[in-house]
């Protein structure tokens, strides 16, 4: 049996493309072909199961900035489909989206299995074939027609859509590469800082709002909330920090040292600031501080490696003291070996090459009829909803292409 349309990959983009190709294009004969035996598994997991739809962010350049890879071409995809239209679209489906203080935007019941249904609910309205464990093994072109084998199966189609997905076996992109389409080195984004040090696991659990936390020795680096782990370190700026600094990372085998300005202030504002303390509450013990704000064990533990005893007043600290504490809250360094990935939400950084696909259709420049979706291209975002965005909009676009759509 022939179809119109071959979709390679059961998750997010695949499943969007799917359902935007054929209600763009009534009629059109679509099958989705997923490698494992379950479909929108990432979808079940993100946001602790809650599904992390989108973020908040309805201005294409703005929205753009939070991809380490891909910014460039998103910037003009998102000009064509951004997070305001994935609001409608769900909403247009019964679906209302929420937004959350810090511009994530999950479904009002708090559920991925409402995201889930949806999209189940849409390929059988839609007559939209699922297949699943069919890894795709080749796939060639012959007489106009693309054959796409599975094991012992052919199945035959007019156009294709890739959205396979990510993964960090280069491997996995092998029946890409017989495409002639390079690959740029799959590689992981998104996750944790495993350190060798120690001397803070035992605070694990505590966090600190506006910190800062850099890789020495580069330019990287990022501001936000930061949380202490029994294995490191965690929380928004160290994720978005592993994105951004991806390739560095791996280049380096995740052995590095991460420097964590706990205060988020400059060198000479600590020191100011502690050498007051030290004339206001000179008879006052340092211990019994929190100071700027940051949480009690955690600012008796700085103290601690700033050698100040428990019983020390302000006016006892000497300023070979007060300079260790200003290193400590501005410069703590962490030696980190390893990584964690966060949660379970891998995410690569690698891809197929945006400079071998048409950025206004999504379609291979390779092979006419091939088109491009999802986390398969070298594109990746911050956490946040920004992995879903992309996949949404380079799924939308490739439909409207397959449709023949111009609108």
């Amino acid at each position: 049996m022939q179809d119109d349309l071959i979709v390679v990959g059961g998750g997010a983009a695949g499943f969007f493309g799917a359902i935007q190709a054929a209600e763009m294009k009534p009629g059109m004969k679509v099958t989705i072909l997923e490698k494992t035996n379950k479909v929108l598994s990432k979808v079940r997991v993100s946001g602790g199961g809650r599904c992390n739809v989108t973020h908040h962010d309805y201005n294409p350049f703005s929205l753009s900035r939070h991809y380490p890879r891909g910014e460039k071409a998103l910037k003009n995809l998102f000009k064509i489909y951004h997070a305001e239209h994935v609001v409608k679209w769900f909403a247009s489906k019964g679906i209302v989206l929420k937004t959350e203080n810090d511009g994530r935007m999950f479904p009002v019941t708090d559920s991925s299995e409402t995201i889930i249904d949806c999209f189940l609910n849409e390929t059988r309205h839609l007559n939209i074939k699922i297949e699943t464990g069919c890894p795709v093994d080749s796939i060639a072109l012959a007489l106009g027609k693309f054959h796409v084998t599975v094991s012992d199966t052919i199945y035959e189609t007019n156009k294709i859509l890739i959205a396979s997905g990510g993964s960090p076996n280069q491997q996995s992109y092998n029946w890409i590469r017989d495409l002639m389409h390079p690959i740029a080195a799959p590689i992981p984004s998104l996750f944790t800082f495993n350190d060798s040090w120690k001397k803070f696991a035992d605070l694990m659990g505590i966090s600190v709002p506006s910190a800062e936390v850099r890789i020495e020795g580069t330019k990287f680096s990022q501001r936000g909330p930061v949380l202490i782990t029994h294995w490191g370190l965690s929380g928004p700026a160290v994720i978005k920090l592993s994105a951004w600094a991806a390739p560095h990372l791996h280049a380096v085998n995740y052995t590095f040292t991460a420097m964590v300005n706990w205060v988020g202030l400059r060198e000479e504002e600590v020191r100011v600031q502690l050498l007051e303390w030290k004339s206001e509450k000179s008879r006052q013990k340092v211990s019994t501080d929190s100071l700027f704000g940051l949480p009690q064990r955690l600012s008796r533990r700085l103290c601690d490696l700033a050698e100040v005893e428990e019983s020390r007043t302000w006016s006892e600290l000497s300023m070979k003291t007060i300079n260790k504490l200003v290193e400590l809250m501005i410069r703590t360094p962490f030696h980190i070996k390893g990584k964690t990935t966060f949660k379970e939400e891998f995410v690569t950084c690698g891809g197929v090459k945006l400079s071998e696909v048409d950025l206004t259709t999504m379609e291979s420049k390779k092979v006419k009829n091939i088109y491009f979706a999802g986390e398969v291209l070298d594109i990746d975002g911050e956490t946040g909803g920004f992995n879903f965005q992309s996949a949404w909009t380079t799924a939308f676009v490739a439909a409207r292409a397959i449709a023949g759509r111009q609108d």
